[in-house]
């Protein structure tokens, strides 16, 4: 397994959990962008990220992110297929219902995540990133 999945499975051991707290892994100039959801946007920078995290975060109760698979494209970007977890603080909704199946890309370079873009919609990440059906149906 390579440093960078490694990385990426550190990453969802907290996600997994709920604790968002830690940007450890982050590059301090990481381009963090939202795809989909309730937040869709780019921002730069960990403090950036956040507050814009912070922000995502004060809608949900009990959120977590389950990893389904992780995928190593190339040399620096890690596509995760994962499931959300969670109810929305004020509407009771189960994030289930909004978001089924998501992804996430890890772009890493020298040990820190360069780039994370979360997709609140998995095949709108497969459409984006030229993969095939098939991508979403290997093991990991």
């Amino acid at each position: 397994m390579s440093e960078n999945l490694d990385l990426v499975k550190s990453v969802y051991a907290e996600w997994e959990r709920g604790d968002f707290s830690s940007a450890d892994w982050a590059d301090p100039e990481i381009d963090f962008v939202m795809v989909g959801g309730l937040s869709e946007g780019r921002w730069r920078g960990v403090a950036e990220m956040g507050e814009a995290w912070a922000a995502m975060l004060l809608a949900w109760e009990h959120l977590r992110a389950v990893a389904e698979e992780f995928r190593e494209l190339d040399r620096e970007r890690v596509l995760v297929f994962l499931t959300n977890e969670g109810r929305g603080k004020g509407s009771g909704i189960d994030v289930g219902e909004i978001s089924t199946k998501a992804a996430n890309l890890f772009r890493i370079r020298d040990g820190k995540v360069t780039g994370l873009t979360l997709y609140w919609d998995r095949d709108r990440a497969i459409t984006d990133l030229g993969l095939s059906r098939e991508t979403e149906t290997r093991g990991s």
